[in-house]
């Protein structure tokens, strides 16, 4: 088939939902379409055989743009509804994969062409715009409303998670929904090249927290909870990896302020190849997590570094981890700090997390894994396509 991929982020960059588009467009190559991907002016280019990358042209002032629903993705996202729209005029499509919001842009090119979609959800919409702008609540049914839409008119959905294979099921119960998650992105590793943490953090044992620092995350919960641990563990040093230069600043006052600054250290944004050596030099991996639907990318590769994982016990989180495989705790400061002084204290519940976890990702959780759901899932996906335009 040729198909039309709608990716409303860059394209690419090493975090979460362009590295499962990556998958997904190996597995599209790897059957054999041909497929040609939209995406944002920003990102580096990749090479797949039978893709080709198209970008929206570049908008003034915009740029930076960050995860999460934003005035900067609005724009974005207008400037992609006129490029594919001259593309699918173009070009015969048999398929549009449509990635996040741009299922709404499929929704209306349905109706110009006639051209099925497979509306990739990697998160709710409706909540996501919520959560961002709480002022917005009085119109979360009609946001529910259009998302049901999108839902309906699909030829498929494809989740990442099992809360969104419900919210998608919940919208139209016979629409074909396949949930393929996320993986570890961990590769057999060479010879390390010596630590990658700061020498301070030598002697005493770290918790690692790996990921962009938005307000979701629950930074100021693992900064917070952090404090209770240096109660009981004095010599804990805690190791955050990732984020942008401003988030950065603020979490770094923000530490000052709560007198655990020289525990903390910032390491900013680190090369995917790195991030092996890096889990393996922690004692506990951290997830404070406190809002999504979506299991953090993150997750899958904490599962398959050999570190024990410290999680806050809500859905986003125990939809994939239970307590074989994780620590899971209240996401409170207290439950948190104290959760994680008792995993830092006790080296054989550690050791016995960890190895449950490697085997569970291992089954469920790697390339092979994802390329097996998709081709379940896409089976499907294809015969009703065909059916769809004939």
């Amino acid at each position: 088939m040729k198909i039309l991929l709608l990716a409303p982020h860059p394209f690419y960059q090493a975090r979460g939902t362009p590295i499962a588009v990556n998958t997904v467009l190996e597995f599209l190559s790897s059957r054999g379409h041909e497929v040609d991907v939209l995406t944002y002016h920003e990102g580096a280019d990749v090479s797949i055989r039978n893709c080709r990358i198209f970008r929206i042209p570049r908008v003034p002032g915009v740029k930076n743009i960050r995860p999460g629903f934003s005035l900067k993705k609005v724009i974005c996202d207008v400037a992609m509804f006129g490029t594919c729209l001259r593309m699918m005029r173009r070009t015969r499509y048999d398929l549009v994969h449509a990635v996040e919001e741009s299922a709404f842009i499929a929704v209306a090119m349905k109706r110009l062409t006639g051209v099925p979609y497979v509306y990739d959800m990697d998160s709710s919409l409706a909540e996501q715009m919520v959560e961002a702008f709480p002022t917005l609540r009085f119109v979360f049914p009609g946001l529910r409303r259009f998302e049901a839409t999108a839902v309906r008119r699909s030829v498929g959905v494809l989740t990442v998670c099992a809360a969104l294979e419900d919210v998608a099921h919940g919208h139209a119960p016979g629409t074909p929904v396949g949930r393929v998650e996320d993986t570890t992105l961990l590769s057999p590793r060479g010879k390390s090249n010596g630590s990658l943490l700061p020498s301070e953090t030598a002697g005493g044992p770290v918790a690692m927290y790996v990921g962009n620092l938005e307000h979701y995350q629950g930074i100021d919960l693992l900064l917070e909870g952090f404090r209770h641990t240096l109660d009981r563990v004095p010599e804990a040093r805690l190791v955050i990896v990732g984020g942008h230069q401003d988030d950065i600043d603020r979490y770094t006052r923000r530490s000052t302020s709560l007198g655990i600054r020289p525990a903390v250290f910032f390491l900013g944004p680190k090369p995917v190849t790195d991030l092996a050596d890096l889990l393996q030099e922690a004692d506990v991996l951290v997830s404070p997590r406190l809002k999504g639907l979506n299991t953090p990318m993150k997750i899958y590769s904490y599962l398959d570094s050999g570190t024990a994982v410290l999680a806050t016990r809500l859905r986003t989180h125990t939809q994939v981890l239970d307590d074989r495989t994780a620590y899971l705790v209240d996401p409170n400061p207290v439950a948190f700090g104290n959760g994680l002084a008792a995993l830092l204290n006790d080296p054989s519940l550690r050791a016995r997390l960890a190895s449950e976890a490697k085997d569970y990702v291992q089954r469920e959780f790697t390339r092979e894994a994802a390329h097996r759901k998709l081709a379940s899932f896409y089976e499907t996906v294809e015969s009703r396509a065909v059916g769809a335009r004939e």
